[in-house]
């Protein structure tokens, strides 16, 4: 089946662009090639498969994290039933085939647990074996607002599930997200990325200083977001992109860390402030399969559409100096080309 991102001309006009355009510097380069995102007709009441009505993924490749339940589950069901064969990574092997073998479309189930980093690296290396392009990774598992401080190889769980988990995976499954026409790197970020009051705060990654639940989970957040930002420079002179994503407030399994009293309201009473699965999984499924979004790298998304955030998220040096400071904290774990 034809490719829906663009047609063949489509991709040999680009083809032909970045051979002309590969001497250049790559902040020229992501002048030239990066472009503002039209605004979408979607918003927060659509759904995932609102964002994809209408398209086919057939000939597609997906990998999701988190895809046994919430978010990550419905981004997988959607994207499966336009057609595109789904990799559904869960936290174990049970988790993934019970969740890829209860949607309709062809998924792979696989399992990582991204506070295992060895793991991380042993299911990129099952993905790269299937020797083919990945047209999209999506980020999509975390944690959230741990109410005691823990460890993980050193530093803060948090920042070390949300952000260096996926770190080592993104740079992992870097060449088979560039050998697809149109790969796509979508991270989900989120709104509580404004509890970083400081920014990245980098002599305090082990909580060692103080300890805040959530301004840590905000702290992983703004990574993320951070993490894409980067990497979309990084990247600038190839036809995929890095985007980051808030998925707005959903009642999932992350807020089995909040008091009771909280968990209680969320489930009786989210309906009249909170999206529901469906809707929260749109953003996410909107920026990794829209036609729009093609040569649209390094932004942040709300809504399915572009939306502000701190002054920090726009911070290209800090942006720069989290992805050599994660490279050496996960140096062990990354392909040798891109260890620091």
């Amino acid at each position: 089946m034809p490719n829906p991102y663009f047609s063949r001309r489509d991709f040999l006009h680009r083809a032909i662009l970045a051979g002309l355009f590969s001497s250049l510097p790559v902040s020229v380069l992501a002048q030239i090639i990066t472009r503002t995102p039209p605004k979408s007709p979607f918003g927060s009441n659509s759904t995932a498969e609102d964002v994809t009505e209408g398209l086919n993924l057939s000939g597609l490749t997906f990998a999701i994290t988190g895809a046994n339940s919430g978010l990550g589950f419905e981004t997988m069901r959607v994207v499966a039933l336009r057609g595109a064969h789904v990799i559904g990574i869960a936290r174990t092997q049970e988790k993934a085939d019970k969740a890829c073998a209860s949607v309709q479309g062809e998924t792979t189930p696989m399992f990582l647990d991204l506070a295992d980093w060895d793991s991380v690296v042993r299911c990129a290396e099952q993905i790269r074996a299937l020797n083919i392009p990945l047209d999209g990774l999506i980020t999509n598992a975390g944690i959230m607002a741990l109410p005691e401080l823990e460890l993980v190889n050193g530093v803060e769980r948090q920042f070390a599930v949300n952000h260096l988990g996926h770190f080592i995976l993104i740079n992992q499954l870097r060449e088979p997200i560039l050998a697809a026409p149109q790969g796509r790197f979508v991270m989900l970020s989120s709104r509580a990325h404004r509890r970083a009051d400081n920014g990245i705060e980098f002599d305090n990654l082990d909580g060692s200083q103080h300890y805040d639940p959530w301004n840590a989970y905000g702290v992983s957040k703004l990574a993320n977001a951070l993490c894409a930002r980067e990497l979309a420079a990084q990247i600038s002179h190839t036809n995929a992109t890095a985007n980051s994503v808030h998925p707005g407030v959903i009642a999932t399994n992350l807020t089995k860390n909040l008091p009771a009293w909280q968990q209680w309201g969320a489930k009786y009473l989210g309906w009249m402030f909170l999206k529901d699965v469906a809707e929260g999984a749109a953003t996410q499924t909107y920026v990794a399969t829209s036609p729009d979004l093609v040569d649209v790298r390094g932004f942040y998304f709300a809504d399915c559409n572009v939306a502000d955030g701190t002054p920090y998220m726009k911070d290209d040096a800090l942006a720069a100096k989290l992805w050599t400071v994660s490279e050496g904290l996960t140096k062990d774990f990354l392909p040798p080309a891109h260890r620091a």
